[in-house]
């Protein structure tokens, strides 16, 4: 399998998983999360699918210090409606990092380990993002604005001739480069992780 190389240059996002630990998946119930991991989930990287990791990764810096994150004991809120825009998305790529599911997530075993009933969208919440640690009820919102990183002038022409269906293969070759261009600038640029995500 071939992707871009800047894939494997985000940083992981380490968590401890006691469901996992439980059931035998992983030692101690230690997991690393990957970029990449979010690409294959979402079907494709761009803009989004990093600003939702982004947020992610800085959201449980701050939650958990130096500790690791327990997956499946974190809350996710969406402060807009699921259909609206890219919200869904977002949550999609923020939930499978930290664990957590929705009416018809995991119910546990004797009522431990569950991962049910943990997002919600249309919250009653400042920022775009709320993360809460459900064993102290710690919480950070987060927004994500990614327009200080402008996409090459060549890629609005580009976009129009892939989506007419007249971009020649060395057209559709370029436009996937520039694509990832601004994906690795948002994922790896001089303190992108402050610069682009607000937190509260």
């Amino acid at each position: 399998m071939n992707y871009p190389t800047f894939f494997d240059e985000v940083e992981k996002i380490s968590l401890q998983d006691p469901l996992s630990n439980f059931l035998g998946a992983f030692e101690d119930g230690k997991v690393d999360i990957t970029y990449l991991d979010c690409v294959k989930l979402a079907g494709h990287s761009c803009p989004t699918v990093a600003g939702a990791y982004l947020m992610t990764l800085r959201g449980l810096k701050e939650l958990y210090a130096d500790s690791l994150p327990q997956r499946g004991y974190i809350k996710v809120e969406m402060r807009d409606a699921e259909a609206d825009g890219v919200t869904g998305v977002i949550c999609n790529v923020i939930s499978f990092i930290v664990g957590a599911g929705g009416a018809g997530g995991f119910k546990g075993l004797n009522g431990n380990l569950s991962r049910n009933n943990l997002l919600s969208y249309g919250a009653d919440i400042t920022r775009e993002v709320k993360l809460t640690r459900i064993d102290t009820g710690a919480s950070v919102e987060l927004d994500y604005d990614p327009s200080s990183i402008h996409p090459s002038p060549q890629m609005q022409p580009l976009m129009g001739k892939m989506m007419q269906g007249t971009a020649s293969s060395e057209e559709k070759i370029a436009f996937g480069k520039l694509w990832q261009e601004r994906v690795e600038k948002i994922l790896l640029g001089e303190d992108s992780i402050n610069k682009l995500i607000q937190i509260s």
